[in-house]
């Protein structure tokens, strides 16, 4: 398998999954992507766009209506030229399904009360799902790079 990387994902942040990649010969090349983080060239249909944790998708789509339209509009474009787009949220700790985020609490809101907290950020992502091509899915961060594997596999029947 080959896997194409958008080349704004910093390489720091991603050293586990190249490494894990590497440890199961997955070929990989940085190039820039139209829409998510990560595509396996021989299906162009499917995009996984990786995020670090719950607070990082809540900063996308539940801390101002700029970054929410920011985000949907890259979820729209990837859409209209026939691309799902998979949110892969790296966030462990026990969340493993969209529901699960239901259960979220916030960080922000000691500091800022009316910061987003779960149930408002999985209303944001459910709507986004039922309206889009779109999928949620996370993960614990040791897992990311079996998990963008087991997505974009050649013999994955979608």
């Amino acid at each position: 398998m080959i896997i194409q990387i958008d080349t704004r994902e910093k390489p720091k942040a991603i050293q586990k999954i190249l490494q894990d990649f590497r440890e199961h010969d997955v070929k990989f090349y940085s190039s820039k992507l139209y829409a998510g983080d990560y595509m396996n060239p021989k299906k162009p249909d499917i995009v996984i766009d990786r995020k670090q944790n719950l607070s990082e998708i809540c900063g996308n789509v539940g801390s101002s209506q700029e970054l929410h339209d920011r985000f949907r509009d890259e979820i729209i474009r990837a859409n209209d030229i026939g691309v799902k787009v998979i949110v892969l949220i790296e966030h462990g700790e026990g969340y493993k399904t969209l529901d699960d985020i239901k259960f979220w609490q916030n960080p922000r809101i000691k500091n800022h009360p009316k910061a987003t907290n779960g149930p408002k950020l999985y209303k944001i992502l459910h709507t986004m799902c039922q309206r889009y091509d779109m999928d949620v899915i996370l993960c614990d961060k040791e897992e990311t790079g079996a998990k963008i594997r087991e997505l974009l596999d050649d013999n994955r029947g979608d």
